[in-house]
């Protein structure tokens, strides 16, 4: 079994929190903005769990974390593609703009969200979180 780095298991642990708010908020924007925010989290855990810095030899242009997430993990291409086609509204929705994404998207995103942040759990060998939604289901 590997060994995870700290910073993978940090990233994870705060996707699930910002998934957790998207759940629990009552604002369309805000819940959108906190699903998205959950998905890059996620990714950036795998990112930290897989990328290997290259060699710097001469000035390259910065990548975005789905850019990267598609070359260090490609069968993780179609997500990477998908949220961040989401990028924009996620800043719009982040600007407070209340016309940016409807009550529909920001559920379908909370689920999309939670199902990658499952996804990338699998891939790193761990357990999948139980998802917030299934979460309350429980409780109540």
């Amino acid at each position: 079994m590997t060994m995870l780095p700290a910073t993978t298991h940090s990233y994870l642990a705060r996707a699930a929190e910002s998934l957790a708010e998207a759940t629990a908020s009552t604002d369309v924007p805000t819940r959108y903005a906190c699903a998205h925010v959950s998905a890059l989290r996620s990714a950036a855990a795998l990112l930290a769990a897989r990328a290997r810095p290259a060699p710097t030899t001469r000035r390259r242009p910065q990548k975005n974390a789905w850019v990267l997430l598609a070359e260090v993990a490609p069968e993780m291409g179609e997500w990477a593609t998908f949220f961040a086609a989401g990028a924009g509204k996620r800043a719009a929705a982040e600007a407070g703009s209340t016309r940016s994404v409807t009550e529909r998207e920001a559920d379908d995103l909370v689920r999309d969200a939670d199902r990658f942040l499952a996804v990338v759990e699998q891939a790193l060998g761990l357990v999948p979180h139980v998802s917030p939604r299934e979460h309350l289901v429980r409780v109540s």
